[in-house]
């Protein structure tokens, strides 16, 4: 007997729709599998076999034949498990089932016929809705993922047993979450404040500039000035995500297989903070099948990258091109795999090798030793980050201030006004902030007053700015005039916007 059943794959970041189909007929027994797959799909046969005989059935003495469609897919991972052992056990004719043409599967076995959690399954699930299918049936662990989708149902199932209840007719009721309260639940948790941070007015000022534009930051000052734990403050005064890109994270968490039962879909904006010693395959991502890298956990969130000197020469050129096209792209013989990287780039530095510098009492480096430091970091990099603040050390008069700091919510509240300017500005576009405004539309975008032009033009000679940061000077200076209500760039938010640049 033929039959066929439903399953999906990643690929990338793209979900494919694969079709299993299984085929039982008289002949010398064997567990056939075709459709160019790979090592770990082909020993789902063992796999099934074993789970179909620890739950009480048995797979006859047929020939039976499994190929998974298209052929020209590699197929990976072990999400097939459970439609070839729902195919297999049709096909044979060991189980009735109804509605196979209408639900996908998916979900890994164990040999005791447990089913366990795998990748992917959100955007799966998603591209299974857009392409008509009623009900998805998956492991318990993915339920939560697979029910952010609205619009399909989703069954949560323990074990095999279970899967064939359900197929059999057993009534069950697919599992249900509750997004707006999980959204609320997360939203209510302790993030840390601006309100704590002593000093530092002219850092945060920066801050709040480079939330309400979504502008790469730069911090430089002494150890233990605050740079870190400003940078941490960030997602605190970030726009809240919208449903869209909760979805568009979460998706790459979920390929990424950064979700659990615990955190089903990502309600924040996270904030990233590798160490050092990483690799150029972790930034950017990769592996024999390619996976997301930090760049693109980061997407639409912040990439902080604390001590930046000190990080490798190839690991931040990897930053060059996502922070240009906001993706990154890894090619392999079979594809190339694009992955999406619209990040915040938040970094932080000494000024030199013993972090005193300027100050001569205590700093011995040499101007060689700084020179070198300071080298490590290429130009190309530093022409892509559109702020830089100098953090001095705190003086004791502001630690002993009784007035508390402005806090997040007071913060956040005029970043979120300059993002409803923005979003007025930019409706109809693919432009969500004011960093990502593409150069040919600088002059629609960046309307500046006659004295602000002239001021412009002196600033581009006096500062010897290429092309691409004269245009961030002016997309920094269109966030300082949306923070203050402005709709053209007045001179005075051009000279505050020159006030950020690094000077080499």
């Amino acid at each position: 007997m033929y039959t066929y059943v439903y399953s999906g794959m990643m690929q990338g970041m793209y979900a494919r729709m694969l079709r299993v189909e299984v085929d039982a007929s008289f002949g010398l027994p064997s567990f056939d599998m075709v459709g160019n797959m790979a090592f770990e799909v082909k020993e789902a046969r063992e796999r099934v076999r074993v789970a179909v005989k620890n739950i009480g059935r048995q797979l006859p003495n047929l020939r039976i034949t499994v190929n998974v469609s298209p052929a020209h897919l590699k197929k990976a991972g072990t999400g097939l498990d459970l439609p070839i052992a729902v195919g297999a056990l049709y096909a044979s004719g060991e189980i009735k089932a109804q509605g196979l043409e209408e639900t996908l599967f998916l979900g890994e076995l164990g040999l005791n016929g447990e089913l366990r959690g795998v990748q992917g399954v959100l955007p799966i699930v998603n591209e299974a809705k857009k392409q008509g299918f009623a009900r998805v049936v998956l492991p318990s662990a993915n339920a939560g993922e697979g029910a952010f989708v609205q619009g399909i149902e989703v069954y949560g199932m323990d074990n095999l047993t279970d899967v064939l209840s359900l197929l059999s007719g057993e009534k069950r009721e697919p599992f249900v979450l509750d997004t707006a309260a999980y959204f609320q639940e997360k939203a209510a948790e302790n993030q840390a404040d601006f309100s704590e941070v002593q000093g530092q007015y002219q850092a945060r000022r920066a801050a709040q500039i480079a939330a309400a534009g979504f502008h790469h930051f730069l911090l430089i000052g002494p150890p233990g000035a605050g740079k870190t734990m400003i940078a941490r403050r960030l997602p605190s005064i970030l726009p809240p995500l919208s449903a869209e890109e909760s979805m568009e994270i979460s998706s790459i968490y979920s390929v990424a297989g950064k979700l659990d039962e615990s955190t089903p879909f990502i309600t924040t904006r996270p904030f990233l903070n590798p160490h050092h010693t990483m690799s150029v395959q972790a930034m950017a991502g990769g592996g024999r099948i390619p996976r997301p890298g930090v760049i693109s956990l980061a997407h639409r969130a912040v990439l902080f990258l604390d001590e930046l000197p000190e990080f490798r020469r190839d690991v931040l050129e990897v930053l060059r091109q996502p922070m240009e096209e906001k993706r990154v792209q890894i090619a392999r013989s079979e594809a190339i795999y694009s992955f999406p990287a619209d990040f915040m780039l938040v970094a932080a530095m000494n000024p030199c090798p013993c972090g005193y510098y300027p100050d001569r009492n205590r700093c011995k480096c040499t101007d060689a030793e700084i020179e070198r430091y300071r080298g490590k970091i290429s130009g190309p990099i530093l022409d892509r980050i559109d702020l830089c603040c100098q953090v001095s050390a705190v003086r004791i008069e502001e630690l002993r201030e009784a007035k508390p700091s402005e806090s997040s919510a007071v913060m956040r509240g005029r970043v979120l006004r300059a993002r409803e300017r923005q979003q007025a500005r930019f409706q109809g576009t693919q432009i969500c902030f004011n960093s990502q405004i593409p150069a040919k539309d600088i002059a629609r975008y960046c309307a500046m007053t006659k004295e602000a032009e002239q001021c412009a033009g002196l600033l581009f000679e006096r500062l010897q700015l290429s092309a691409r940061a004269y245009h961030r000077l002016l997309k920094v200076a269109r966030t300082i005039a949306d923070l203050e209500d402005s709709e053209l760039i007045q001179e005075a938010h051009l000279k505050e916007a020159a006030c950020y640049r690094l000077n080499r």
